[in-house]
C-alpha cells in the first residue's frame, strides 16, 4: 500500500467521524464516544502524516509551499480541538465549532486529494511511496488508542 492509498484510508475515516459528531447534540455520551473517536484519529494522522509525508516534501522545493499549507491547516484543527474540549458540549457554541471543525477537515482532505497527492506523486519516486506508505501506518497504528 503506497502513503497516498494508506492516507485515504483515514481520510475516509475523518470524514464520516466529523459529519456523524455534528449531528449529535448535547451532553451526550454519542457526542462525547465520537469526538474522541474523532480527536484521536486525526492526532494519529497528523503525526504519521506530516513525518511520513510533509517532512520528506520539504526536501524538495516544489513540496514545500504545500508542505507549509498542510502543517498550517493541520495547526488550525488542533487549536479546534483544543477549543472544543475546553467548552462544555452542551454549549450551543460546542457545536459550531465542532462544525467548524468538520468543514475544516473536509476542506483539507479535499484540497491533500485533489491537489497535494498529485503534486507530491511527481515528487516521490514510487518506491518511495511504498516505502512511506508502510511507515506511514506503523506509526499511525503506535498511536491510535482504544476508546472506552
Amino acid at each position: 500500500m503506497n502513503i497516498f492509498e494508506a492516507l485515504r484510508e483515514s481520510h475516509d475515516k475523518q470524514r464520516s467521524l466529523a459529519k456523524k459528531l455534528i449531528e449529535t447534540s448535547g451532553q451526550s455520551e454519542e457526542r462525547k464516544e465520537l469526538f474522541d473517536l474523532l480527536k484521536n484519529e486525526l492526532y494519529a494522522h497528523s503525526v504519521a502524516e506530516d513525518r511520513y509525508l510533509y517532512i520528506p516534501l520539504m526536501f524538495d522545493d516544489g513540496g514545500l509551499d504545500i508542505t507549509r499549507h498542510a502543517l498550517a491547516e493541520h495547526h488550525e484543527m488542533d487549536e479546534l480541538v483544543e477549543t472544543l474540549e475546553e467548552t462544555d458540549m452542551s454549549s450551543p457554541s460546542w457545536l459550531a465549532t465542532a462544525k467548524q471543525l468538520s468543514e475544516k477537515v473536509h476542506h483539507h482532505l479535499k484540497e491533500e486529494e485533489h491537489k497535494f497527492f498529485q503534486q507530491a506523486g511527481k515528487i516521490l519516486e514510487d518506491a518511495e511511496k511504498e516505502k512511506l506508505g508502510k511507515q506511514y501506518l506503523t506509526e499511525y497504528q503506535k498511536y491510535k488508542t482504544e476508546v472506552v
